[in-house]
């Protein structure tokens, strides 16, 4: 049963001007300040509002309206990358400005675009009495930019958060992922013996000793992983960062570098890491010199194209934009992934290109965002109902 038509976008800009105006950049992703304006107006609305901290200025909160079963979650990270060098943006980065059916700021696609929709969808799902069985359920967390464990994680493995379906508000230009490789930050040092580089016979050069073990990391695993797909999603591993030295004129008795490994749905973690470090192993540096570590690891999932969720947003989108409902590849992760052995129904879904995200004069378009609003609306009043009818 279709809702009837209105426009959201003047209350969705509203929301969003004011969370682009809040700055919660990581490092360090400090949310505290606008998650108690965000707490505050969710009691109002008459939600049972929680915020949590696990980490010093990491806030979270969770809002929740009815009780039971389904448990329909709704996610928005507030954490955004830094805006970098200021003179490669035209527009102030923490300011929202409208122009030519934009709405540019820091964050504005990834993703406090989908948080400003689910504030308003929070508003209206309460201003219709709340839903007519299960419950609904906001999450507005921080330490998603980082891949750490103090926003989304931190809920699940506390259980203040059940989901029968989760609904995630990645930037996906509002079509549909459903499937998303995991994650594995792994980091190698290498240990040597400083000395004069005058006379660098005399010591063991860290750097050097990296580099075998690099040589021999790139040939075999781009050789392992060159045949790993699963549709569109490719099995990759890439070297993000480097650090080594102390002076040009001193051998180096350390380095340190850290990786990045995507994984298939179907590759576990444990997997994964025990991989790199057979292939490290089999460079046949001394043992005592290297020491590898895991940093993070995350599963991917794949989730059933039919279930519920996924059919009532494809139904929502086809009835909202008179198109069908199209799906897409994440490029990148999201905080869907803690959930990804809980055998619950995980969506991506959301306003924004992703490209956009970590891009300087970051923009999300109105067009975008009312659809996906729309969208939402219509999702929660199929799978929950709504206790009153719009009127």
């Amino acid at each position: 049963m279709s809702l009837e038509a209105h426009d959201p976008i003047d209350d969705i800009l509203s929301w969003l001007k004011r969370l682009i105006a809040t700055p919660t950049a990581f490092p360090p992703g400090d949310t505290a300040q606008i998650a108690a304006q965000l707490h505050q107006s969710l009691a109002a609305m008459g939600y049972e509002t929680q915020t949590h901290t696990f980490a010093p200025r990491l806030a979270n909160v969770v809002a929740r309206l009815g009780s039971g079963s389904p448990s329909l979650v709704f996610n928005a990270h507030l954490d955004t990358v830094g805006p970098g060098d200021l003179s490669h943006w035209s527009r102030a980065p923490l300011e929202a400005t409208v122009e030519h059916g934009q709405v540019y700021g820091l964050g504005a696609a990834n993703c406090k675009g989908s948080a400003a929709i689910q504030l308003w969808l929070a508003a209206t799902i309460a201003q219709r009495g709340g839903p007519t069985k299960g419950e609904v359920v906001f999450t507005f967390v921080t330490d998603e930019e980082s891949l750490d464990a103090n926003g989304m994680s931190a809920l699940r493995n506390a259980g203040l958060v059940k989901p029968d379906m989760l609904l995630l508000g990645a930037p996906t230009d509002n079509a549909l992922i459903t499937a998303e490789r995991g994650v594995l930050w792994v980091e190698i040092v290498t240990a040597g013996r400083a000395a004069h580089a005058g006379q660098p016979e005399d010591g063991d050069n860290a750097i050097l000793r990296m580099l075998r073990i690099l040589q021999r990391l790139d040939r075999e695993m781009s050789s392992r992983l060159a045949g790993r797909r699963d549709g569109d999603m490719r099995s990759t591993i890439n070297i993000g960062m480097v650090r080594g030295g102390e002076n040009t004129n001193v051998v180096p008795s350390r380095c340190a570098v850290q990786i990045d490994r995507r994984l298939l749905p179907s590759e576990s973690v444990d997997e994964a890491f025990a991989e790199i470090n057979e292939v490290i192993a089999a460079a046949h540096e001394p043992a005592d010199r290297v020491e590898v570590k895991q940093l993070r690891g995350t599963h991917g999932f794949r989730g059933a194209a039919d279930g519920p969720l996924v059919e009532t947003l494809r139904a929502a989108v086809c009835d909202v934009t008179g198109a069908p409902a199209a799906f897409s590849t994440a490029i990148g992760v999201s905080d869907g992934r803690y959930f990804a052995r809980d055998g619950i129904e995980i969506v991506n879904f959301g306003p924004g290109v992703g490209s956009a995200g970590h891009a300087s004069n970051e923009s999300v378009s109105i067009e975008a965002l009312r659809q996906g609003a729309l969208v939402l609306e219509q999702v929660v009043g199929r799978l929950l109902g709504y206790v009153r009818r719009p009127t």
